[in-house]
This record gives C-alpha cells, sequence and structure tokens, in this order.
C-alpha cells in the first residue's frame, strides 16, 4: 500500500468556486509533470469534459445514485492506480444528496475514504466563517476536512481573519484566491460552455497561474498524501462481436466514459457525425446521445442523406437507444426558440420544441419490465404531440414520486429524456 494525493474538493454551497479552483488545480499539477486522474461525483457530464482539458486525463464520473458503492469505488480504484494524484470535484453543497446525504460529495468521500478540501466564498464574511466550518468539520463524524481554500478573498488582512478562525476551529488554512474576471471560465448553454479549445486552454493555464500565487498547493498535496491499495488485476470479461455506432460531434457529445467503456465490452464501437457524414456505418446497436441539436438545426436537417440513412435503419428494424437531444433528432421536427422549424427525421410523429423553455432536471429511476434502470434528466425543450401510444414502463424521481417523462419504444428505437447510466450493466437488456 502506497501513499498519494487523493482528495476531493467540495464547497458549502453552489457558487463557491471549486469547479474554478478544481480545474486551476489540474493544470497546476499538470504543469508540475503528474500524472493527475480527475473524477467529478453526480451525473455531470459537461465538468468532464473540463476536466480532460485541464488534466490531459479522462474524467470519470462517480455517482451512488446511479450505480452501487461497489462500482464506484472499483472504478475509482481503477482509473487511480496508475496516477501520482487523484482528484474528485464535488457537486453542489459537501451534503446535498438526492434525498439528504444520499448520493452527495460527502458520502461518496466516505466511501472513498478520502480528505476534502472546502472551499469557502469569503467576499463578504470574516471571522463569522469559524461557525460555518465548525459545523462542516463535526456535523459527520464519517469525513474528514482536512483544509480550506477562500475565494474572492482580495487582501491579506482580510485573509488573517480568515486563518484565526481556522485555527479556532482546528482546520487548516491553505490559503485564498483573489477576485480576478480575467480568469471567469466561460458561461454556458447548459452550465460551462464546450468552447474554443484554444482559448478554453489559455483560461485555464491563468486560473492555474493565479491560484498558485496564494494558494499552498504543496502544503495541500501533504496534508491529502494518504494510504492507496492498487487494484488487483482481474480477468477480462469477453468481448462481444455487436458493431455498434455512437453519434459524435458538436450537437450529440453528452457520454459518461464508463457507459461507453461498457459499449467496448459488448462489440465494435466506431463514431459518426450526424452534422457531417453522410452514411450511417454498418451497425447492430445506434447509440443517440444527448447534447446540443437546438444549436445546430439548420446544418442537421439540411443533412438530408444522413436523416435518410438513419431512418431507413430505424425503419428496419435497427436497434435504437436515443437520449434527450438523440430523442428531440427523431421527432417529426424540432422548433427554435424563436418558432422556426426544422424537420428532423420522423420516426417518432411528434414536436421537439425549445419555445417558452423552463428547467427539468433530476435523478431518475426507470423501471421497464420489471427491471431497474437509473439515470438523470437534464433539458430546457419540452415534447408538443407526444406519441403517448409508444410510452412503456415508469419512471421515477429519486424520492420515488412519478413523473409525466415518457420512455418510448417503438419498434426497436427506445427514445427518452433521460440519460441513461449503464456501466455497470447491459444496456441491451432495455431491448
Amino acid at each position: 500500500m502506497n501513499q498519494k494525493p487523493q482528495f476531493l474538493i467540495a464547497a458549502p454551497s453552489s457558487g463557491s468556486g471549486k469547479t474554478t479552483i478544481t480545474q486551476g488545480l489540474l493544470r497546476y499539477l499538470k504543469n508540475k509533470g503528474m500524472h493527475v486522474q480527475p473524477f467529478k461525483c453526480g451525473p455531470d457530464y459537461l465538468d468532464t469534459k473540463h476536466h480532460a482539458w485541464a488534466a490531459g486525463n479522462v474524467s470519470i464520473n462517480l455517482d451512488t445514485f446511479m450505480s452501487s458503492s461497489e462500482h464506484v469505488s472499483n472504478i475509482y480504484n481503477k482509473y487511480s492506480t496508475d496516477s501520482e494524484a487523484s482528484v474528485v470535484e464535488g457537486v453542489m453543497g459537501l451534503f446535498d444528496g438526492a434525498k439528504k446525504m444520499e448520493g452527495s460529495s460527502a458520502q461518496i468521500a466516505e466511501l472513498l475514504d478520502i480528505p476534502i478540501i472546502l472551499v469557502v466564498n469569503a467576499k463578504a464574511t470574516a471571522y463569522s466563517v469559524a461557525p460555518l466550518l465548525y459545523g462542516f468539520k463535526n456535523f459527520y463524524p464519517g469525513i474528514k476536512i482536512a483544509g480550506v481554500i477562500f475565494n474572492f478573498v482580495n487582501s491579506e488582512s482580510h485573509y488573517q481573519f480568515l486563518k484565526d478562525a481556522c485555527e479556532d476551529v482546528g482546520v487548516t488554512p491553505l490559503g485564498y484566491v483573489p477576485r480576478n474576471e480575467g480568469v471567469n471560465l466561460p458561461s454556458r448553454h447548459l452550465g460551462l460552455q464546450i468552447t474554443d479549445a484554444t482559448q478554453y486552454d489559455s483560461i485555464i493555464e491563468k486560473i492555474a497561474s493565479h491560484i498558485s500565487k496564494t494558494v499552498d498547493i504543496e502544503k495541500l498535496l501533504e496534508i491529502c498524501s494518504t494510504p492507496f491499495q492498487k487494484q488487483l488485476q482481474t480477468t477480462p470479461k469477453t468481448k462481444g462481436n455487436l458493431k455498434i455506432t455512437v453519434a459524435k460531434d458538436e450537437a450529440f457529445n453528452f457520454t459518461y466514459h464508463e457507459n461507453l467503456s461498457a459499449l467496448n465490452q459488448l462489440g465494435e464501437v466506431s463514431y459518426f457525425s450526424p452534422l457531417q457524414d453522410e452514411e450511417l456505418p454498418e451497425t447492430d446497436f445506434l447509440y443517440l446521445a444527448g447534447g446540443y441539436p437546438e444549436l445546430y438545426l439548420k446544418q442537421l436537417s439540411a443533412n438530408v442523406k444522413m436523416r435518410e440513412a438513419i431512418s431507413t435503419y430505424c425503419e428496419n428494424g435497427g436497434k435504437v437507444l436515443a437520449e434527450c437531444g438523440g430523442m428531440m433528432y427523431l421527432c417529426d421536427e424540432i422548433i427554435d426558440s424563436k418558432g422556426g422549424s426544422y424537420p428532423m427525421l420522423g420516426i417518432l410523429k411528434q414536436k421537439a420544441s425549445m419555445e417558452n423553455m423552463k428547467l427539468k432536471l433530476g435523478y431518475r429511476k426507470v423501471i421497464v419490465d420489471n427491471q431497474e434502470y437509473f439515470g438523470h434528466e437534464f433539458h430546457y425543450s419540452n415534447l408538443m404531440e407526444a406519441e403517448n401510444e409508444f410510452s412503456i414502463g415508469e419512471i421515477y424521481s429519486a424520492r420515488n414520486k412519478k413523473m409525466d417523462t415518457i420512455l418510448f419504444r417503438k419498434n426497436n428505437v427506445v427514445a427518452s429524456y433521460v440519460h441513461f447510466y449503464w456501466g455497470e450493466r447491459n444496456i441491451m437488456d432495455l431491448f
């Protein structure tokens, strides 16, 4: 058993700056020549993309609602085995879960037995952070708050009050980050924008440089260096022989890395672009992932050859899983926020509309044929004239409230607003 820095970056609430600080730390460690493994608590499929940019290494979702605790422990161990440091970014506030602490960052830190670095927005407070730190340190004995980074602190004198609070509570102060408009991450369509790589890389470099001036990163690594047990080698699973095709371009890219790994176990995976390509590869299973089809409506609609190729595949009984944006692509048309209509595949005789946008999000439990599947819903669009007669199964929230979200099955096409997680099961069971 060896020692390595491994920690979870959390905050009392969203908006504290943990995402910015996480990406700065990832890039700082990468620039030091360290092989750093990033992770993200929860179902977010965008932060993982930005982690990968910052660390130069794929980022993995850890989610104890959508998957078992054993699965979370196994994939953390699997991807951390060859790393020199493992950095987990939390979700929302430290104790915020699907229900109380269930699925929270705190639960995952306890499961993995790793220390927590708390990021606190101290913009409008000083010594009053003492009771906040005391509460987070002592509320739940199953976790360890190893240190604190204070965000939005513009002077050493302000920081001194915060250090006093840390000393009285018994938490290690690791420094502070002054406000700097030049290191703000760009806003996004659904969170953080997948923007120009060169521009984004420049911002991450600035963040890394900015935080390293006033945060004691070496001290952070020292106090978070804890025992790590390498994963034992396991016998590889037998690989299947399916031909699997995955949509992947600017319009369709919301995927979980472990989902793709599971597909690779089922056969040979190839990728194509509904935006650019005109032919669909020969396939036994087509995965239309979620994404931003509403930003590329004209281009998607104009690619008639691809629309016809996928439609023909569906009409001939081809197996398809379409999630959120992928489901919208299967509709007769997508209507933009201004009421403009764009013809799509026409497999589902309904319309997807961006008019009167309203956010709908949350964990989902899907029950089909007495089997449970888990996933997440996150969209602003809505369905018009939905083909309810093709609805199957039942969909519930994390608190077991029945939802009006529909899971469609039409021939061998399965489609829904739900983004499924199948890292530890065979998604082909849906068919």
